[in-house]
């Protein structure tokens, strides 16, 4: 029998995924899940998107410019303007999501087994796109303890080698919701300069910022116009996971123009994807303002509910809209499997995320759930509760 790839041998399964088949089990036995573990939010997308794929008239659905629409990219770049973030449609390129964006950009600047240091613990796919590109992942460790901040840049420097390329980011960050203040990317900017490194930033939950805090691109650094990548995507932006558009940025034209190369071999973006993404950014503020305030408290919630179980630790997000609890558990992908197969509670069960894929150090996160709070308040507290009931009968 033929045999596969070492390379796929050691592509990492999603801990946000791999449970699918006991949560499907548990709804053919009649119990309902409450899915905690992905990030699909249940906010309506904006009818301005779906309008401008249902009034279409496009006659032949002919292939789209390799680095997306000419108008849409203009129009991204409009939008970023409003952001004090200042860049041209030359500077981006329309991706299938922000995936391809991320695995575009470690194509570009990366060789196989260069190095990427990453803060754990990070977006899992992270790990999947350094295999697919034959990248090393280089983790520092933050805390629960710190709010999962920024780990102290010395820490940074100590794992730097002649063959690392690229630190990457994700701010405000999944899983762990921390914002990266302005004085922690100004570390991280001075960092990659005097090193003469990439930094990439994830920055698809730019909008989600609480309590007044304001985000802060990378692409408002002075001086690290050569240094600095950006992946974004309208997934979360505008409750369009489906759409699967994202787009890579950098005002670092060597980059744009080698991450096009990778783009002309999987052709072109979807082009109604396209449509909708482009109407979606004459979304309102309102919009936004809706949608915050909303996570916001969804957040308050879910977090006070936490509070109340015994031996529970919970960060708290300040951005996007997950949170990383710790358990008083020893192997939480054990309890997680349970909580699908041999627990309920009146007939519901709730599916976690697993934390220790959301980490590349072997045995960290061990005891860790990710929470998405993208349901309504009182589904999230209804889930609390079984979490409560369900961490008792475990443990005994």
């Amino acid at each position: 029998m033929p045999s596969i790839s070492e390379k796929g041998k050691h592509m990492p399964a999603s801990p946000i995924r791999k449970l699918v088949p006991y949560a499907e089990a548990a709804k053919k036995r009649g119990t309902h899940v409450i899915h905690l573990n992905i990030g699909q939010p249940d906010i309506k997308t904006p009818k301005v998107a779906l309008d401008a794929v249902r009034n279409h008239n496009i006659e032949v659905l002919a292939y789209s410019m390799t680095e997306g629409s000419e108008t849409y990219r203009e129009k991204i770049a409009a939008y970023y303007a409003k952001k004090d973030i200042h860049v041209t449609a030359k500077d981006i390129i329309v991706t299938t999501g922000g995936s391809e964006a991320l695995s575009f950009a470690m194509g570009t600047i990366m060789d196989t087994d260069d190095e990427i240091i990453i803060p754990e613990p990070f977006y899992a796919n992270y790990n999947g796109f350094a295999t697919a590109m034959g990248v090393n992942v280089v983790p520092i460790a933050s805390s629960i303890e710190s709010n999962f901040a920024l780990p102290p840049i010395s820490d940074f420097e100590k794992l730097i080698s002649e063959k690392t390329k690229a630190i990457l980011i994700c701010n405000p960050g999944n899983p762990t919701g921390y914002l990266y203040s302005k004085k922690e990317i100004q570390q991280l900017a001075a960092l990659v300069k005097k090193h003469n490194l990439f930094l990439i930033a994830d920055e698809v939950y730019r909008e989600f910022a609480y309590e007044g805090r304001q985000h802060y691109s990378i692409l408002q650094e002075e001086g690290l116009e050569n240094n600095a990548i950006v992946v974004d995507s309208v997934s979360k932006r505008y409750s369009m996971c489906g759409a699967r558009i994202g787009c890579l940025l950098s005002k670092n034209n060597e980059v744009v123009q080698t991450a096009l190369k990778f783009a002309q071999a999987r052709l072109s973006p979807p082009t109604f994807a396209q449509i909708a993404s482009e109407a979606a950014l004459e979304t309102p503020q309102s919009y936004f303002d809706e949608v915050i305030a909303e996570y916001a408290s969804r957040r308050d919630i879910l977090i006070a509910e936490l509070r109340k179980l015994e031996g529970v630790k919970v960060a708290v997000p300040q951005g996007a809209f997950y949170c990383v609890v710790e358990l008083p558990v020893v192997d939480a992908d054990d309890f997680a499997q349970w909580l699908l197969e041999k627990f309920e509670m009146d007939g519901n069960t709730v599916m976690v995320a697993p934390a220790a894929g959301f980490y590349a150090t072997l045995g960290l996160g061990k005891n860790q759930i990710r929470i998405a709070y993208v349901l309504e308040k009182d589904q999230l507290v209804k889930a609390v509760q079984i979490l409560g009931k369900a961490l008792k009968q475990y443990n005994n």
